[in-house]
């Protein structure tokens, strides 16, 4: 099985014309799952199947080459459509010691023609050590900043679209690196993390804003920009630098968090380095729930940060800023949350964006439910050919199994 995982996830051993994405993680799936009874006393699997129905009125998505905030989009600002679409998420945990963790987790994805970016990939790989006190994480993960993207495998149990600073984080910020965190008693929990592998982070926000969606990428895989080239977020390093984030927790447990988070990736400010272009980005994110376990659920995020580009003869710095408040309500079977949020990045885009869902659970494996969200905002700057209104509406209905 490990032969055969390592011969599917190896790009050299493929033709470019027979690459796909999808069939290799079904394949990766399946050999994991035969593998299974040899590990079954230490050994978890978690996954998500979900199909989606939705509605948009807005204009062409960001995943085309747009400068629309949604995953999918219209024609153009006043047209709408009606499409679907599919994600796969599967992840393991392993534990053959008390002390040891080896996850892994990736996914498989079905999107409309005309959607750029791979289909399917490696989305967190890593070996964790723990104690009573101390966790020691070394690999790519997810810095565990979010108060809405708080169940397996970075999903939300409120909303169906991320806000736009988990939708960013997403798409653009996953360390590769290792992480250490100490929670010397249940009240304070201090983290610090070196990584790379992420210095474009900043693209994205400074050539099209924010976004809302829920689109995660994947570990190398080429996201479309407006001016019609490509970035590579989650990949490898281009300048042998370390980025680092620390972060600081307190919280009451079962009642109330709160964390301060600080990263900075570190980027060289060059033009470009094997074809891509750094970012160097540095940033704060101050998160904080009430009721985490509790039927009433409050969260909020803020993040302000500035980015910066290199080119012959200077430098350029655009300034961001996002915050969001979640309040949600969970009675019997029945989850209600309501969010709202506001963005800026400088003087090239302001917005906010309102989100409505309903979700219903018949048994703890199957989710179905609606959500309505609505983004107005503008974006005087864009390119000739371009709409500045890069305002517009989604209507989603969800049925998602999880095991």
């Amino acid at each position: 099985a490990e032969a055969c995982a390592a011969f599917y996830l190896d790009d050299s051993r493929l033709p470019t014309s027979d690459y796909n994405p999808v069939m290799r993680f079904a394949v990766v799936a399946a050999l994991a799952l035969l593998a299974l009874p040899a590990f079954s006393q230490n050994f978890q699997f978690h996954g998500y199947l979900s199909a989606r129905e939705i509605y948009v009125k807005a204009q062409p998505s960001w995943t085309e080459g747009g400068f629309g905030r949604f995953d999918v989009g219209a024609q153009s600002v006043g047209d709408h459509r009606t499409t679907n679409l599919g994600v796969g998420q599967l992840g393991f945990d392993w534990t053959p010691a008390k002390w040891l963790l080896v996850h892994a987790d990736g996914l498989a994805r079905k999107e409309p023609s005309g959607t750029k970016g791979r289909r399917g990939g490696l989305l967190q790989a890593y070996l964790e050590l723990h104690s009573d006190m101390f966790q020691f994480r070394a690999g790519s993960f997810w810095l565990p900043t979010s108060r809405e993207n708080v169940d397996p495998l970075w999903t939300s149990p409120y909303t169906i679209t991320y806000s736009a600073l988990n939708t960013w984080i997403g798409n653009e910020f996953r360390p590769v690196g290792a992480d250490l965190q100490f929670s010397p008693d249940f009240y304070v929990t201090a983290g610090a993390t070196i990584f790379r592998g992420n210095d474009t982070l900043g693209t994205e926000l400074a050539n099209r804003g924010f976004g809302l969606g829920s689109r995660l990428s994947v570990y190398g895989e080429n996201l479309p920009l407006p001016n019609g080239q490509t970035t590579r977020p989650i990949g490898s390093d281009l300048d042998h630098r370390n980025g680092y984030a620390e972060r600081v927790r307190v919280q009451i447990p079962e009642r109330a968090l709160l964390q301060v988070t600080h990263i900075d990736n570190r980027a060289e400010t060059a033009p470009q380095i094997a074809g891509q272009t750094p970012w160097h980005t540095r940033f704060n994110i101050v998160g904080g729930t009430l009721g985490p376990t509790s039927p009433a659920t409050i969260s909020a995020e803020w993040a302000k940060g500035q980015t910066t580009v290199g080119f012959p003869g200077g430098t350029f710095t655009l300034d961001f800023n996002t915050v969001y408040i979640l309040l949600s309500q969970k009675t019997g079977a029945s989850r209600w949350s309501v969010r709202a949020e506001r963005f800026t990045t400088g003087d090239r885009e302001k917005g906010k964006a309102y989100t409505v869902a309903w979700f219903r659970y018949p048994s703890p494996a199957l989710r179905w439910g609606a959500e309505y969200t609505h983004a107005s905002g503008s974006r005087p700057s864009v390119p000739l050919g371009f709409d500045p209104n890069t305002g517009g509406t989604t209507i989603q209905v969800e049925l998602r199994y999880g095991f």
